[in-house]
């Protein structure tokens, strides 16, 4: 497995992706110039997986207007991914998804990415902040029975955001329009000074 690190550039993959009912080719350098949520996934069909994918699916648009997209990724073929979008969500199905369903069939996405349970071959469920030139910023691997909050995703994208055009620090539970810390002695005297 590899070992993905902090800053440094997330593996490129090219695949096949469902978008909005049809079949693209889909690359990561697609995306350079916007922050991009790799989400995996491990399996279609499941119990969790379509809780995660409908809640991050229909707030796409959110994500969208920070300039971040979201792929979602497992090992499970473009044809399962059609399949499962076929059913309805109430049957659990994934209906009309508004995020790129993209397939990993030969495991190398999932492998790169140090995700990959080579015992099932499915993707652990693990979530990766990509920044938009191409470094990672983010990685979270959760235990396959608990399923991510949207809500700290895109808080997440948000603050990187933050971090990088104004070069401050964005402390605990930092939320928009929340007080950050400049990065020196000066900033971090003047926030501890008000934050009790």
């Amino acid at each position: 497995m590899s070992l993905i690190r902090m800053r440094e550039a997330a593996p490129d993959f090219n695949s096949i992706a469902l978008v909005n009912g049809c079949m693209k080719p889909i690359a990561l350098t697609d995306f350079r110039g916007k922050y991009v949520i790799m989400l995996f996934y491990p399996a279609a069909f499941s119990n969790l997986c379509p809780t995660e994918l409908h809640a991050f699916s229909d707030r796409a648009q959110e994500f969208r207007t920070v300039n971040c997209e979201i792929i979602a990724c497992s090992t499970d073929s473009i044809y399962v991914h059609t399949a499962w979008a076929q059913m309805p969500r109430n049957t659990g199905g994934l209906g009309e998804m508004d995020i790129a369903l993209m397939t990993d069939k030969s495991m190398k996405i999932s492998q790169a990415y140090g995700v990959l349970d080579e015992a099932t071959g499915m993707a652990h469920r693990a979530l990766f902040i990509i920044d938009r030139e191409g470094l990672v910023r983010q990685i979270t691997i959760n235990d396959l029975h608990v399923g991510r909050n949207v809500d700290e995703a895109l808080r997440l994208v948000q603050a990187f955001q933050f971090t990088d055009e104004f070069g401050e620090v964005c402390p605990v539970n930092w939320k928009p329009g929340h007080k950050a810390i400049k990065p020196d002695s000066a900033g971090k005297e003047e926030y501890f000074k008000y934050a009790n």
